[in-house]
């Protein structure tokens, strides 16, 4: 079965194949290599004897007058023996009549018998496989005798014990496949202990760190990805009921009131006072729903949606001075109606961003500081420079303070240190989280210093334009 790209394969599959060509392949090396040392060794030994056989012949040849019927009468088991004259006849041979044989006078064994005493070679044998060794011998005549066997070669010998190296290959796949399975589940236990859901998982063996390392990394990031999602659908659930709270209370009153005098039940002279208080829950609302749609603009501008930048239009250079000393001329009323002193110094000094949410981000500093102070109590607004270039808003008041397990969360929406207080004077609940994503919008700095009974200051701080 063919199997195709991309699927997967089994360890111990690959490790028995990698086992099983491994050892093969050092068995086929190494039996090579021994049958071409064997043969070495063995050519050497049969030379050896062979030649001293050659001398012994060639003495007993220089003592005799007749060497054809010597040699004829000589039993020599398997070795051949030829006898050549010096111009290379031969003029005797024990395995075939001398008459049909060539002339051997360019045989190398014999080239050098004749001109050095005596001759040595090897030829491939007319049989596959096998060796013909040679060694001549000059005799006082001058003929030359030579004697030649035939021995197994490598090939020979490997094809002799075929059915031997056929039971070692059928061995080596048995103990393949044992040691692979063996290994392979060794191997493979301690990584499939590894649990990538735990985040804290440890690599078996130093090649996999990289990898434990990714899957630890990828189960943190994942985690906090669900706290955010998870803290960002507890977000919502709460905005929800909040927005629902705070709008069915002044539609109550709206209503309430409305129906007191579409029925008649209000009497004239108090006609005045249900009308008043359906235009100051009107306002609440308009208020409340105007926060909420700047809110929900500038959560699409913090997700970078598309058009994101044009949500408040398009960026300008805002004097922040003259800004807040309009906040401050607004407010000013309000403040004299809670015996509040509100004052704004410092430089004219210029912001980049957008003039209506840089106005509305001062409005709500300064409201905040108006509405929780006491009698009597003072507001300072200053515009100064940054020590990095910047501009620096301050907006410090003498009013309640913020106890200090409540700083981190009142910049959340809705969010109030005292919920029956924070409504009896008014306002949405949204100011200070508008500041917080105003700011954000424009690159600036939040940082707040407050104490109980002492006051508050809240420092903005915009990057250099």
């Amino acid at each position: 079965m063919v199997r195709q790209p991309g699927s997967k394969g089994s360890l111990s599959h690959r490790m028995f194949v990698a086992l099983v060509v491994a050892c093969t392949s050092v068995a086929v090396v190494v039996t090579i290599a021994a049958s071409l040392i064997y043969q070495s060794a063995f050519l050497a030994d049969e030379h050896e004897q062979l030649a001293g056989e050659c001398r012994t012949l060639a003495s007993l040849l220089d003592l005799a007058d007749d060497d054809p019927e010597v040699l004829s009468g000589l039993e020599l088991g398997d070795i051949r023996v030829t006898l050549i004259d010096p111009d290379g006849t031969v003029t005797y041979d024990s395995l075939a009549p001398a008459d049909e044989l060539p002339n051997h006078g360019d045989r190398p064994e014999v080239v050098a018998a004749f001109s050095e005493g005596s001759g040595s070679s090897e030829r491939a044998s007319d049989t596959a496989g096998y060796m013909s060794l040679y060694e001549a011998e000059r005799l006082d005549s001058g003929q030359v005798v030579r004697l030649s066997v035939d021995r197994a070669g490598v090939v020979a010998f490997l094809f002799q014990d075929l059915v031997l190296l056929a039971l070692l290959a059928v061995l080596l796949v048995g103990v393949s496949w044992v040691v692979s399975r063996r290994l392979s589940r060794r191997f493979v236990q301690p990584i499939l202990e590894i649990d990538p859901s735990s985040g804290d998982g440890v690599a078996p063996y130093e090649e996999l760190d990289p990898l434990v390392t990714r899957l630890n990394e990828q189960h943190d990031q994942l985690m906090n990805r669900m706290t955010q999602i998870q803290d960002a659908a507890d977000l919502r659930r709460e905005f929800t009921a909040n927005v629902t709270h705070e709008l069915k209370t002044p539609i109550a009153s709206i209503s309430g009131a409305a129906e007191l005098i579409r029925d008649g039940i209000a009497k004239p002279k108090d006609v005045p006072g249900f009308a008043g208080r359906i235009y100051d829950d009107a306002r609440r609302l308009s208020s409340l729903v105007s926060d909420i749609l700047t809110l929900s603009k500038l959560d699409d501008a913090e997700r970078g949606g598309e058009g994101s930048q044009e949500l408040f239009g398009p960026s300008e250079s805002v004097n922040l001075l003259a800004t807040a000393r309009d906040v401050v001329g607004r407010l000013a009323p309000k403040a004299r109606a809670a015996e509040v002193d509100i004052s704004v110094e410092g430089i004219s000094m210029q912001v980049r961003g957008n003039a209506r949410l840089l106005d509305e981000l001062v409005s709500n500093l300064c409201d905040n500081a108006i509405r929780y102070n006491r009698p009597g109590g003072k507001v300072f607004v200053w515009v100064l420079p940054s020590d990095d270039g910047g501009v620096r808003l301050r907006v410090s008041d003498t009013g309640i303070g913020i106890p200090e397990a409540s700083q981190d969360k009142v910049f959340e929406r809705f969010y109030r240190v005292d919920k029956g207080r924070s409504r009896d004077m008014g306002g949405t609940g949204l100011g200070l989280a508008i500041v917080k994503h105003a700011a954000a919008y424009h690159g600036a700095r939040i940082a707040l210093e407050s104490k109980v009974d002492k006051g508050t200051t809240i420092t903005v701080t915009f990057p250099r334009e």
